[in-house]
């Protein structure tokens, strides 16, 4: 097995969730072997025995809690400069570190690279959501032109195209707490609209990664049913556009993010 020891990922586990081992399998199994931790802010015997099976490091955060708080906690304990925070109900393809590091040997830089993925529901990956095609075109520009500000903002001004799990960071020009944690849901909008402004390029793979599951547990779904979601969603569209752009724009977000529900 092909190796890359300047690249780790790190799933972040959160309660018990039942999909977290699918995920650990996921990331074992991958083309291109690389580093592994798992961090947690809510240590249970679950998450210690499944990181024991698989013999992976476990890191407690005893600090401030929060998603960004737990992702900056992660990506603060790895010594590489590629970092993957990867979600734990989440799948990867095998070769999704593969094309990440093809890329790197081609000599690419960037300060994040992600590609597409597919969505699950119910433990079948489902066809296309007009959601997701949506997001292939909002993320065309950056075929090539991941570096052009203009092409970054296109894929950030209607939403964020950009799926999370599927982003690897680069820690060398990110730093090692990258993410934005003034939100509880859009901190990786956020995020990605700060890292745009950047003159680094978005390294866009035009291929499908991965699998990100969608499900009424998860804390996505949560934020969607508590209105959080659409309350931040609105603040970043008013990053983009003047306050009444923003609203008309939120009018037909709210039927786009639907998707997320079971």
């Amino acid at each position: 097995m092909k190796e890359y020891s300047n690249h780790t990922f790190v799933i972040c586990a959160y309660k018990e969730s039942r999909y977290l081992e699918e995920c650990i399998k996921s990331i074992k199994n991958q083309n291109v072997k690389s580093n592994l931790i798992m961090v947690t802010s809510t240590p249970n015997s679950y998450i210690e025995n499944l990181a024991n099976k698989y013999d992976i490091k476990l890191y407690i955060n005893n600090g401030e809690s929060g998603i960004g708080q737990d992702w900056n906690f992660g990506v603060s304990n790895t010594n590489t400069k590629y970092v993957t925070i990867a979600h734990q109900d989440d799948i990867y393809n095998k070769n999704y570190l593969e094309e990440i590091v093809n890329k790197i040997n081609d000599g690419k830089e960037f300060v994040i690279a992600f590609g597409d993925y597919r969505e699950i529901k119910n433990n079948t990956i489902i066809p296309l959501t007009k959601n997701l095609k949506i997001k292939k075109i909002l993320l065309s520009r950056l075929k090539k032109n991941g570096n052009k500000r203009s092409a970054k903002k296109f894929a950030l001004k209607f939403g964020s195209a950009i799926c999370c799990p599927c982003v690897t960071i680069n820690t060398d020009i990110a730093g090692k707490e990258p993410y934005k944690t003034e939100f509880k849901c859009d901190l990786d909008w956020d995020t990605w609209y700060e890292l745009a402004k950047l003159d680094k390029e978005f390294l866009y793979i035009n291929e499908e990664l991965m699998c990100h599951r969608i499900h009424e547990e998860s804390e996505t779904s949560n934020l969607i049913h508590n209105n959080i979601r659409l309350e931040e969603d609105y603040e970043m569209f008013k990053k983009f556009w003047p306050k009444p752009i923003a609203k008309f724009i939120m009018l037909f977000y709210k039927s786009a993010i639907k998707t997320n529900e079971n």
